[in-house]
C-alpha cells in the first residue's frame, strides 16, 4: 500500500515539512559518499533557516503541551488503558523537558564562523565549488570517519526538536483508524457537520497508478483521484477506486 497524507491546517503542514527535511538529513548523513554529505549539509542549513524564520521550538513545545492535556483528559474515560496512557504522558513530559532545557536551536552552528561562511556560499548557485570555497573541498576529501563525526556533532543540537515533532506526529497519526472506502468514479465526499480533523491519511494499492488530491474543512472531506498523462499532467480518474482513509485529530 502507498500512503498519502494531507494536513488540514498550516501547523500540521509545517511539522510535516520539517519531518521531511529530517528524513532527508538522516538518510544522506548515513551515506558513505561525499555527495551524500553535501546534501546532508545543505539540508542542515535548510533546517537552520526554518528555525531562524519561525519559533519552531516554541510551536513544538506548545503542541506537546496541547497533546498532553488532551490525553490526560482521557484518564476517566471507560476502556482507556491507564498504564499505556501514563507511559505516553511520561514520554511527552520527558521530550518536552529535554527540548525546553535547550536554548536557541542550532546556535552552535551559527557561532561556527566556517559553517556560517559555508551557509552563505550554499545560498549562491554553484557557490560551494572548489573555486569559491577550497576549504569546503578540503573538508570533503577528509577521511570518512572524520566527516561522519563532524556531521554527528552538527546534527546533535537538532535532535531534541526532532524527537518532539516526531512524537507529536506519531500521536496524531495513531489517533485515526483506517477504514475501507470506495471513490465512485474517482471521487469521494464525506460531510462532517462541524467536526474538525488535523490530518487525513489515504492508502491506495501499489498496483494502482493513481494518486489522491485531498481537501478538507469543518464541513466536508473531498478525495479526488487522478492519474498522469504522457507529459505527467494530472488527469481526473473516472473509474471506481478502492482506498483506505484515516481521519486523525488529538
Amino acid at each position: 500500500m502507498i500512503l498519502y497524507e494531507y494536513p488540514c491546517n498550516e501547523r500540521v503542514r509545517s511539522l510535516l515539512r520539517v519531518e521531511h527535511l529530517f528524513d532527508r538529513l538522516f538518510f544522506f548523513a548515513k551515506g558513505a559518499d561525499v555527495h551524500h554529505h553535501q546534501v546532508a549539509v545543505a539540508t542542515l542549513f535548510d533546517l537552520l533557516d526554518i528555525c531562524d524564520r519561525t519559533d519552531l521550538r516554541g510551536a513544538v513545545l506548545q503542541d506537546l503541551e496541547r497533546q498532553r492535556a488532551s490525553l490526560a483528559a482521557l484518564r476517566e474515560h471507560p476502556g482507556v488503558d491507564a498504564q499505556t496512557l501514563d507511559t505516553m504522558l511520561a514520554e511527552i513530559q520527558g521530550t518536552a523537558a529535554e527540548l525546553g532545557a535547550q536554548g536557541r536551536v542550532g546556535q552552535e552552528l551559527r557561532d561556527n564562523e566556517w559553517l556560517a561562511s559555508l551557509r552563505g556560499r550554499l545560498a549562491v548557485p554553484g557557490g560551494s565549488s572548489q573555486v569559491d570555497m577550497p576549504s569546503y573541498f578540503s573538508w570533503q576529501i577528509r577521511p570518512l570517519d572524520e566527516r561522519m563525526q563532524d556531521l554527528h556533532r552538527w546534527i546533535s543540537p537538532f535532535l531534541p526538536l526532532y524527537k518532539g515533532l516526531a512524537l507529536i506526529l506519531r500521536v496524531l497519526r495513531n489517533s485515526g483508524d483506517a477504514v475501507d472506502l470506495v471513490a465512485r468514479q474517482g471521487a469521494y465526499q464525506e460531510m462532517l457537520g462541524g467536526k474538525i480533523f488535523q490530518l487525513l491519511r489515504v492508502w491506495i494499492d501499489s498496483t494502482v497508478t493513481t494518486f489522491p488530491e485531498m481537501s478538507a474543512n469543518k464541513y466536508v472531506i473531498w478525495v479526488r483521484f487522478a492519474s498522469q498523462d504522457a507529459e505527467l499532467k494530472p488527469q481526473p480518474v473516472t473509474t471506481d477506486v478502492a482506498f483506505k482513509l484515516a481521519r486523525c485529530t488529538v
